[in-house]
């Protein structure tokens, strides 16, 4: 059983950056592809990025490609997010989460393990 804890959510002006953790607890963290989701008001749970359990692979979607960029240290069961060029659009809860899938998945079914999120809220 693995437990995750989001942080560094908050407000942002629009072209401002964010960076996000998540400690992970309870499991060998270096075993798992872990990702980012987000859910926006009226809006399914989107993929935003995921890494490999080693960190060697990474995935992003379209959006946030250049943007964006996913981390993790196996040292520290962490997960990272770092957000730059933020914009009104990428307002939502971000979550993570971790699968037993070594490269991780692009789809919310694909993971075992979700934290309980992290608001973030950009403005113009």
């Amino acid at each position: 059983q693995v437990h995750l804890v989001e942080s560094g959510g908050g407000l942002v002006q629009a072209g401002g950056s964010l960076l996000l953790s998540c400690v992970a607890s309870g499991g060998s963290f270096d075993r798992y592809g872990m990702g980012w989701f987000r859910q926006a008001p009226g809006k399914e749970r989107e993929f935003v990025a995921a890494v490999s359990w080693s960190g060697s692979n990474r995935y992003y979607t379209d959006s946030v490609k250049g943007r964006f960029a996913i981390s993790r240290d196996n040292a520290k069961d962490t997960l990272y997010l770092q957000m730059n060029t933020l914009k009104p659009e990428d307002t939502a809860i971000y979550y993570c989460a971790a699968t037993t899938r070594v490269d991780g998945g692009l789809r919310p079914p694909q993971y075992e393990y979700w934290g309980q999120g992290t608001q973030v809220t950009v403005f113009s």
